[in-house]
């Protein structure tokens, strides 16, 4: 028996100090293996000989009271006639077998459910919040988070050396886990009294970081051994050290060799010296304790241990171990890259758009890779437009703010959004959450929804004054031109034909179509409506006029296309289907008759020397500047005014400057291309059914004199109708016929002139104002004195 004691000791004592163990007998630590060793043998004595008392004491009291039917269930193998002491040592085996059994499932139970490694370079922390930018460049990232990644090939070999010689000098010789390296640093740690060094592998710490957490208990350090060997076999050494190398916490809010270059010395790694570098190779360890922002003595101490095992290891001589100590450690912290937002409009505005799109949990767990739809290299031209207008000509013309945003028609992807000039003074979203007058920039909706109900561009409305229903719309410095053609009409933004034109085309096709083409914003249906008197933002403006650059087909504005978790999950992708709202003809009129703005009207400020088509808009006193623009490729609108609603002295033209300034770097190296062709007018029929609008009061020119005695109510008036227009020897309104040519060949009826209407009081005007010529340009100015 007590040779197979000390089999059995021998077996567990060879178990325990494997083939690594014995090879690790040179290091320093080996002169206490013996007593370890020893001390584990004597327990492992003691208790087989305690089990071997009691199984004798259970065998010898059941032997008299077994039967021969109890003798003749038991297993054929386990022998009969036996002597206490062979029952024992036959029970230790069976015993053993199913151990092994046992521990064999365990280890394939574990090594099915081990995760799947080859997504480690994917792997963002819980927490985390990244937002990308369309070319896959970050614009900012929260929480604990690796802001710069770094290839293998990109990391200098010192710093892979350092780290090396710090956390794992044997990693090239193991498969993941390092008995050796575990054994030292239980001795060192014994004879330091203290936790000085610490056993796991570089591996190991990378299956921790990735799957695991910092729990201390032996399962959890059973499933990294399991992990990191799984890591080794599918993974490359390099492999392994450029996904460490990028995650590993560092202090400071540092993930990864690349921001703690940044954090302590605001350089890039390869611009690191040989001291620098073993400061931070000696922070993984305990990194909020060692960090030289925290204790600089400390950091120096770590930084020498580490120079000192590298000099061990071979990478460093000894020579440049004291060059390296005797240099200061010359720290210049700057804060971790993208922590701040460089586009904070936007990335605010995608913050805001999650928790529509992704669950509650998921925004609390973290670990969120959003992909946006933003150009960068369009996002700087924006901002660089809005900032020199607010500085440069802000000053002059008696506005503080700005915004800007940019959409793609084809897909309603936001390309670029500047929400105001300093985001840290103010975080309202001037592009998104700002309700303000359109002005003008509505007309565009309005000619719009009456050119779709069939009416002909050429269709002339008499521009003079009028009233309808006591309101009385006025056109810029109260100045009337008699007839002239709806084209003419939405070039020079005249307000009496608007108002016309919403009366004849109805509230409600002129909403609802609104609606439609992107406006969200709730509409008012009066006549004020006709010059833009119910609020909207420009995000919805814009993704209205997208819409007509887009042939009449809708597609909301977003900004997000995809949201991703740690694991790679894909929890949201952007799937905006285009919708018909608008006939293709309808929208090649309204964008023809909107190029006449930019080519000839007020928005002439807004050409780059390719077709465009847009509109300008004015609110009452200049509180409000709009420019609206497009090319087949692009729509960007600009909003130009004070937060506190203001007056400024300024024009709508100065919007479209601005928008000049940023699509002339937008459309940089886009083909030129053509608006789409005109349908035949003379063929094509209204995809709309007009609802006009039936007023009690209505009248053109000044009103009569009332002959009816003080006290009574004045005389009705309602608008004339077409014929009687006519019989009044005025022209009828233009309405093509089937006879006649198309409009590219015949220009529209000359109408008689009507005198110029006598003054009419200075009272401001009760709604917005048509829009003034923009300023003279510059060359035809008298030169000042």
């Amino acid at each position: 028996m007590d040779d197979f004691i000390s089999k059995i000791k021998n077996i567990s004592t060879s178990s325990e100090t494997s083939e690594p163990l014995e090879a690790e007998s040179s290091h320093d630590a080996s002169a206490n293996q013996p007593p370890i060793s020893t001390r584990r043998s004597r327990r492992s004595e003691g208790a087989l000989l305690k089990l071997k008392r009691l199984l004798d004491n259970k065998l010898e009291k059941a032997e008299p009271e077994r039967s021969d039917t109890t003798a003749r269930v038991l297993p054929s193998r386990f022998p009969r006639n036996l002597k206490p002491r062979q029952r024992w040592l036959w029970a230790v085996l069976l015993v053993a077998g199913g151990g092994g059994a046992f521990l064999a499932w365990g280890v394939w139970k574990i090594e099915s459910e081990l995760p799947d490694v080859s997504d480690i370079s994917r792997f963002v922390r819980n927490g985390t919040l990244t937002i990308k930018a369309a070319d896959g460049s970050i614009l900012q990232q929260r929480g604990p988070a690796t802001r710069e990644k770094l290839a293998y090939e990109q990391i200098p070999p010192k710093v892979v050396q350092a780290f090396v010689a710090a956390e794992d000098r044997r990693f090239y010789q193991h498969n993941g886990i390092d008995m050796q390296s575990i054994v030292r640093a239980v001795a060192t740690n014994l004879l330091a009294r203290d936790l000085v060094e610490g056993g796991s592998t570089i591996t190991q710490q990378l299956a921790r970081i990735v799957y695991l957490n910092q729990e201390r208990s032996f399962g959890r350090k059973l499933q990294e051994a399991f992990l990191a060997q799984k890591i080794e076999r599918e993974l490359s050494k390099q492999q392994v050290l450029e996904r460490y190398l990028n995650l590993v916490y560092l202090g400071s809010g540092a993930y990864g060799v690349a921001d703690a270059a940044w954090v302590y010395f605001s350089k890039s790694v390869d611009q690191l010296t040989l001291p620098e570098i073993a400061t931070i190779a000696g922070l993984p360890p305990a990194p909020s304790d060692y960090s030289p922002l925290v204790n600089l003595d400390v950091a120096k101490q770590r930084r020498d241990v580490v120079l000192q095992r590298m000099r061990e290891a071979g990478f460093i001589t000894e020579a440049e171990e004291q060059a390296s100590r005797a240099l200061p450690l010359a720290l210049k912290p700057s804060l971790p890259k993208k922590l701040y937002s460089d586009t904070p409009y936007f990335t605010a505005y995608v913050q805001q758009q999650l928790p529509k799109l992704v669950s509650k949990e998921a925004l609390e767990v973290g670990g969120l890779t959003v992909e946006t739809t933003l150009n960068p290299h369009w996002q700087k031209a924006a901002e660089k437009a809005i900032q020199n207008a607010v500085s440069e000509i802000g000053p002059y013309e008696g506005f503080k703010q700005a915004a800007l945003v940019a959409i793609d028609p084809k897909t309603g992807e936001i390309r670029a959004m500047v929400g105001g000039t300093d985001f840290d003074r103010s975080q309202f979203n001037r592009a998104t959450q700002a309700q303000r007058q359109p002005g003008s920039a509505f007309k565009a909706l309005l000619y719009t929804t009456a050119i779709a109900t069939g009416m002909s561009p050429y269709a002339s409305y008499l521009d003079a004054p009028y009233t309808v229903d006591g309101y009385k719309p006025e056109n810029y410095g109260r100045k009337y031109s008699g007839w002239m053609t709806l084209r003419e009409a939405l070039t020079n933004s005249v307000n009496t034909v608007s108002v016309k034109l919403l009366i004849d085309t109805g509230f409600d096709p002129v909403i609802k179509l609104s609606n439609q083409m992107g406006i969200k914003s709730k509409l008012l249906p009066t006549y004020s409506l006709a010059l833009g008197a119910s609020e909207v933002n420009l995000l919805e403006l814009t993704n209205a006029y997208a819409t007509l650059a887009a042939q009449g087909e809708y597609t909301e504005a977003h900004g997000i296309r995809r949201i991703i978790d740690r694991n790679g999950k894909v929890l949201y992708q952007a799937d905006f289907r285009s919708k018909r709202v608008l006939d293709p003809g309808s929208a090649a009129i309204s964008t023809w008759m909107m190029q006449s703005v930019v080519n000839s009207g007020t928005g002439r400020a807004a050409q780059i020397g390719r077709p465009v088509a847009g509109k300008t808009g004015t609110s009452e006193e200049a509180r409000d500047l709009w420019f609206i623009g497009f090319i087949p490729q692009l729509v960007a609108g600009v909003w130009l005014g004070n937060d506190d609603n203001a007056p400024t002295w300024s024009y709508s033209s100065t919007a479209a400057s601005v928008w000049h300034d940023f699509m002339t770097v937008a459309s940089r190296g886009m083909v030129v291309r053509a608006f789409p062709e005109l349908p035949n007018l003379e063929t094509r029929k209204g995809s709309l059914k007009a609802k006009p609008v039936t007023p009690n009061h209505a009248y053109t020119g000044e009103a009569p004199r009332s002959e009816t005695p003080q006290g009574d109510p004045p005389p009705r008036y309602t608008e004339p109708d077409r014929s009687a227009e006519g019989s009044q020897n005025q022209p009828p309104p233009y309405n093509p016929t089937p006879s006649e040519p198309p409009p590219s060949n015949v220009p529209p009826p000359q109408a008689p002139q009507v005198p110029e209407p006598p003054p009419v009081n200075s009272a401001p005007p009760e709604l917005p104002p048509a829009e003034p010529p923009p300023p003279p340009a510059a060359d035809s100015l008298p030169p000042s004195n």
